[in-house]
């Protein structure tokens, strides 16, 4: 008989109110991070008019964000491991809400992006520790099912911020914009912390640095754990590749369509939110192995969509990358905490470092091969990422990885 039988059949299940007041909390700090962090990606032109600074300085207002979050999430896991998930994660929601709103009023340039820089490092308490503690809190039936609905309320956030924000824009200000993106996030605060149910299974760890560095160190020396980080930087650097330069191709000839059509795009976010969630719990049922592949496969269908000329198929395409990308960052996700056997914190936020690490490095890779071969440069590289996560999907299959969702049955 497994030891841990009695703790699993404690956990949050998928019918049960709590499971609901979770999913409600989830989602809602999802939303609210993901808002905050990319709010400012439509407002980089007016940020350069007001402020008098060049594009490439008015990027380092999402830049410094994203950069500052991947490193800081390593701290913030750790943290959680001493204090608690619950605690860092709704100090991470209302310390952003309310930087978020205090950046709008910045007078000058450089307290603006001091502000951004500050909010990077409080929206670090989020992504990792929320990991962390679903794989401790939620029953293993259910965690595909709970994962994929706050990595859905990541996509819906992602694409409400950026579309809010130049809508608010445009009909007043970006400070319009800005403060109310943040007053948005302080009420999904409050829902959060009122609709997350407690840590019942949390067990603290110590404090001391060398413990924190030997439970990394741990995490690194991990097979499993060392392909899903791969995985992370893989897919997240191929899929923000197609997003970043997709815009310069349609700006163009013979397509030549406007800025807010090519904004609008990004409302192919909300196929992110329904793959996300449907594939976490098929996934659950089928096992995380069986599906992954099978999503990495789609994505690499949607690049090869979109190297024709014809816009219905280059649209179908970025749709087909967008779901296959959601539904396999929710599998590989959640199985960082079955996999993780300690410190799970900690194992999460290595697995969202790589996630950010891919977008920046691979999305700025992309520029060059963009320089050089236009797109189908870019769909070149973005296949070749997707070969190589494939081909470590495939190797997740064997036996050698804890899919315990397979285990289980």
């Amino acid at each position: 008989m497994n030891k841990h039988a009695p703790e699993i059949a404690q956990r949050l299940e998928t019918g049960t109110p709590a499971f609901r007041r979770l999913n409600l909390a989830l989602f809602a700090a999802g939303f609210s991070t993901f808002a905050i962090l990319y709010c400012v990606q439509p407002l980089l032109p007016a940020f350069s008019q007001e402020f008098g600074v060049s594009a490439a300085a008015s990027s380092l207002s999402l830049s410094l964000s994203t950069g500052l979050l991947a490193v800081a999430m390593l701290v913030a896991g750790s943290v959680s491991e001493v204090f608690g998930r619950k605690p860092v994660m709704i100090a991470s929601l209302f310390a952003s809400a309310v930087l978020t709103i205090l950046s709008a009023l910045a007078p000058t340039w450089s307290i603006f992006l001091l502000a951004r820089m500050t909010i990077g490092i409080t929206l670090s308490g989020l992504p990792a520790v929320a990991m962390a503690y679903v794989s401790e809190e939620v029953h293993p039936k259910s965690i595909g099912l709970a994962m994929g609905l706050f990595i859905g309320g990541n996509a819906v956030g992602g694409m409400a911020g950026r579309i809010l924000g130049g809508f608010l824009t445009d009909l007043g200000s970006w400070r319009i914009a800005i403060g109310t993106i943040g007053a948005i996030g302080l009420v999904t605060a409050v829902a959060a912390w009122r609709s997350l149910p407690n840590s019942a299974h949390f067990q603290p760890r110590s404090a001391r640095l060398t413990d924190l560095l030997r439970s990394f160190a741990d995490h690194l020396r991990d097979p499993g754990l060392r392909s899903l980080f791969a995985e992370a930087f893989l897919l997240m650097g191929g899929f923000v590749t197609v997003y970043n330069y997709l815009a310069y191709r349609l700006v163009a000839p013979p397509y030549s369509l406007s800025q807010t059509a090519i904004g609008l795009i990004f409302v192919s976010y909300l196929i992110g939110t329904a793959s996300s969630a449907w594939i976490g719990a098929l996934a659950g049922r089928l096992g995380r192995s069986r599906v992954l592949w099978v999503m990495i496969a789609i994505m690499l269908t949607g690049v090869g969509l979109t190297l024709p000329s014809h816009l219905a198929l280059i649209l179908a395409g970025v749709v087909a990358v967008t779901f296959g990308f959601f539904g396999a960052h929710s599998i590989a996700s959640s199985w960082v905490g079955h996999q993780a056997t300690v410190a799970k914190a900690q194992a999460s936020a290595l697995y969202l470092f790589c996630y950010y690490l891919g977008s920046s490095t691979i999305g700025t890779l992309g520029g060059l091969f963009w320089s050089a071969w236009g797109w189908p440069g870019v769909a070149g590289l973005v296949a070749a990422n997707l070969i190589l996560a494939l081909g470590i999907a495939l190797r997740l299959r064997s036996p050698t990885f804890r899919d315990r969702s397979e285990i289980q049955r």
